[in-house]
């Protein structure tokens, strides 16, 4: 099975993730992805950031009426920060008779470089790379272990909802409506 893996944050998990995950799913012809929820991303602040079990349900529910998307908890118990390539040897193991594809925007590929063992996650893996507004992606866009695509372009950020939610604006169409019945409980 051929696996897409989508790794966030998803702080929280809103429509662009999901439009662009399905995007994604029909152009590459993969089997399915998995949101990979990053307890803590090391080169992102913990500053507003939900707790991990809050945002790993709120992807389980935004997902839920969509067969081939998975949530998996895996990094919850890795040592931390968490790091991409550890993940993906950890669900290799796990998963030999899946090929994993790691799926990120053109703005992580630019700076990739920052990303620990980058070099052997583009020898051990291939790299799906949506495009992001003025993000071409710099040098390792060359690479022929990523793939390019040109996908919907929705200016929807999980910064920009926490702000709303702070400020008591709706995120009504934002984030599904089961996620943003979550949140307002939180």
């Amino acid at each position: 099975m051929r696996v897409g893996l989508f790794f966030g944050s998803f702080n929280p998990i809103h429509t662009g993730h999901l439009i662009l995950s399905q995007f994604i799913l029909d152009q590459i012809k993969l089997d399915e992805i998995w949101f990979v929820v990053s307890p803590q991303n090391p080169l992102k602040s913990s500053v507003d950031l939900y707790d991990e079990k809050d945002r790993l349900k709120m992807v389980q529910l935004a997902i839920k009426d969509q067969p081939k998307f998975k949530a998996s908890d895996v990094e919850f118990d890795m040592p931390r920060p968490s790091y991409t390539y550890n993940t993906l040897v950890e669900l290799t193991n796990k998963h030999p008779e899946h090929e994993f594809a790691l799926i990120l925007g053109s703005d992580n590929l630019q700076h990739f470089d920052k990303w620990k063992d980058h070099e052997q996650i583009l020898l051990d893996y291939d790299l799906i790379v949506y495009n992001r507004e003025n993000n071409p992606g710099g040098d390792f866009a060359k690479n022929q272990k990523v793939r390019l695509l040109k996908g919907p372009m929705l200016n929807i950020s999980s910064t920009q909802i926490r702000s709303y939610l702070r400020l008591g604006r709706g995120i009504k169409y934002m984030v599904p409506k089961e996620v943003e019945e979550y949140l307002v409980k939180l």
